[in-house]
């Protein structure tokens, strides 16, 4: 079976370039299309083709076409099992911190912060706003410089004035970080990504983060808006949902292997994140995908 824990994505920028913007023609590989989370936005156009989404804990399938728009540290999965012969994926990529903080008190900029704030959900948008800005993000990969600053720019304000949407993970799980001393928060991450499956301590993660207990727990709640022990636990829940569709492990064994060591514990924080339990999510997805 793949790798199902989520891995912090480095983007690789080209030199003097903040917008990472390339188009694929070729089936990608299976390898590529793993379970990954990183800060910057993502755009997917897909002109052509069939494939799978999974972002956060809604995954659907698409036939034909697709648009969507990914938050910061929103986990998701590859999108395209197969393009068509004439089909095209465009991917863009970009830090929210681009914007910069001048740009970001600027009363025109208004719109498209508040779509970055609603792609924390992960955004899919529908025909009539895809056949608009479609083309226009397929022209991206070829402008340099300024130029593919103003045409994003000029996309992402397109995409904020529609109302031709709907958020794919409204309920579900989400990284909600801050931009602000990354550092510390990528060394939080990846150990809660190495240990998340057995019992990790106050005193373990705030060593981890060079603070004493009682700085890091006011710390991490004042960055991610949760306690850590919710944090956790949703990230635990999180793995589970991404057993729950590709492995053939009981509910139980799942319960255990997230690192929960109590059943019931595990099914309750499953419905209080999820919203329902994980016996219903297992089954709702099989009928998705019969």
């Amino acid at each position: 079976m793949l790798n199902t824990k989520p891995t912090l994505k480095k983007i690789k920028l080209t030199f003097g370039s903040s917008i990472v913007a390339i188009q694929e023609t070729k089936k990608r590989k299976r390898s590529e299309a793993f379970w990954h989370f990183h800060p910057e936005v993502e755009m997917v156009y897909v002109n052509k083709g069939k494939g799978r989404r999974h972002i956060g804990n809604h995954l659907s399938y698409f036939n034909n076409s697709q648009l969507i728009l990914i938050g910061s540290n929103l986990p998701h999965n590859g999108f395209v099992d197969r393009l068509t012969s004439k089909g095209k994926e465009t991917l863009v990529q970009f830090h929210p911190e681009l914007l910069g903080n001048t740009l970001n008190s600027i009363p025109e900029m208004k719109n498209i912060l508040q779509l970055l704030e609603r792609a924390k959900n992960g955004i899919l948008f529908k025909s009539e706003i895809k056949k608009v800005v479609g083309p226009k993000i397929e022209k991206l990969p070829k402008h340099e410089g300024i130029k593919r600053f103003t045409k994003l720019l000029e996309i992402l304000e397109l995409l904020a004035l529609t109302d031709d949407y709907t958020l794919l993970n409204e309920n579900g799980y989400v990284f909600e970080i801050q931009p602000q001393d990354t550092d510390k928060i990528d060394k939080i991450l990846k150990y809660v990504n190495k240990n998340f499956q057995s019992q990790i301590t106050l005193d373990q993660i705030a060593d981890v983060a060079n603070m004493t207990v009682p700085a890091f727990c006011r710390y991490f709640k004042k960055v991610t808006g949760k306690t850590f022990t919710q944090f956790v636990n949703e990230y635990r829940v999180f793995y589970a949902s991404k057993l729950l569709t590709e492995s053939q492990s009981s509910v139980t064994d799942i319960c255990f292997e997230c690192g929960f060591n109590n059943f019931s514990h595990f099914n309750k924080v499953f419905n209080d994140v999820i919203g329902k339990s994980a016996s219903k999510y297992r089954n709702e997805i099989k009928s998705l995908l019969q």
